[in-house]
């Protein structure tokens, strides 16, 4: 269950309160439910623990594990175009004359009616996790696009909950540059092994390395010819790499040998404290990683002025 990718969200204060006593029952009246028949999708909360489990959400301290469960209907558009081809020859042969666009959208929305109940349901889970006192909420998933999904629901869930994405006083694109032409890392902080530079122009080149050594004559002439850092490998206290994008989100997330090591060291004699464990482990390692990532980039945890 460890996260493999990272999207942050920061909330003030006051977001601490969608994380109360009433949260489990709140959880519960949002949770997935099936796709009806001419549905093409639905959104709602599952248990962390899997399939069978009550449990809505998992606490540790200030911590809130939460699983975010879909389903979507799998209809090709070739399998929607050729039903539409189907209907229009039909009635264009009974009329004997060729039916005009209004015509075709509604054998269109006719054919999507006749094949949705028909259609696959592709399940989907999406984790995120909450430190109420931090003020970070972490969503598995590198796509800006499922994480601001996970946080509708959720808003939805707990009616209001002030969260928005990171708003860093200091450029990442910048920084990461700075560090790759030969400025000093912050402490803890080493280079790993891969690297996207982008030329700032308009339709300007793009270079991506991958298992080289980043301070490498090969990189450094990118550089010099005027391209930018939009991503790069880091490690963090030997316990963690990853890329970090010029957006702030976490690709290719993973956790070294030493924090493996406490992993072994903990007691998993089922599959829940197996989740148990894994959740902590990651949480804990993953807490001064956030310290330093807002310490660097100035990632200040928004006021409760303008409440969303």
């Amino acid at each position: 269950m460890f996260f493999r990718q990272l999207t942050f969200f920061r909330f003030p204060k006051s977001g601490a309160e969608a994380f109360d006593d009433s949260l489990a029952k709140r959880l519960k009246k949002h949770a997935l439910r099936p796709c009806g028949p001419l549905e093409t999708q639905t959104r709602g909360w599952v248990s962390p623990y899997g399939r069978g489990d009550a449990s809505f959400m998992h606490q540790m301290g200030a911590y809130t594990l939460l699983t975010l469960g879909g389903e979507d209907k799998l209809l090709p558009p070739a399998v929607v175009n050729e039903a539409v081809a189907g209907k229009i020859e039909a009635l264009e042969a009974e009329r004997g004359k060729r039916i005009g666009g209004r015509e075709r959208k509604r054998l269109k929305d006719e054919a999507l009616h006749d094949l949705l109940p028909k259609a696959f349901v592709k399940p989907s889970r999406l984790s995120g996790y909450a430190d109420a006192e931090a003020g970070w909420l972490l969503v598995d998933t590198a796509s800006r696009k499922q994480a601001e999904s996970f946080l509708t629901v959720l808003r939805e869930t707990v009616e209001t909950f002030p969260a928005q994405p990171p708003d860093p006083e200091e450029s990442p694109r910048g920084l990461m540059t700075t560090w790759l032409t030969g400025a000093k890392l912050p402490d803890g902080f080493s280079l790993g092994d891969e690297c996207e530079l982008k030329d700032p122009s308009d339709r300007g080149a793009i270079a991506r390395c991958r298992r080289q050594d980043l301070e490498s004559d090969e990189v450094r002439e990118h550089l010099k010819s005027g391209k930018q850092v939009t991503q790069l490998g880091l490690v963090v206290d030997g316990r963690v790499s990853f890329t970090l994008g010029e957006d702030l989100a976490v690709r290719k997330l993973r956790f070294l040998d030493a924090v493996v090591e406490e992993l072994e060291a903990t007691d998993r004699d089922s599959p829940r404290s197996e989740i148990d464990a894994r959740f902590a482990v990651m949480s804990l390692t993953l807490k001064p990683v956030l310290e330093r990532l807002d310490e660097v980039f100035r990632l200040p945890r928004p006021s409760d002025r303008g409440r969303r």
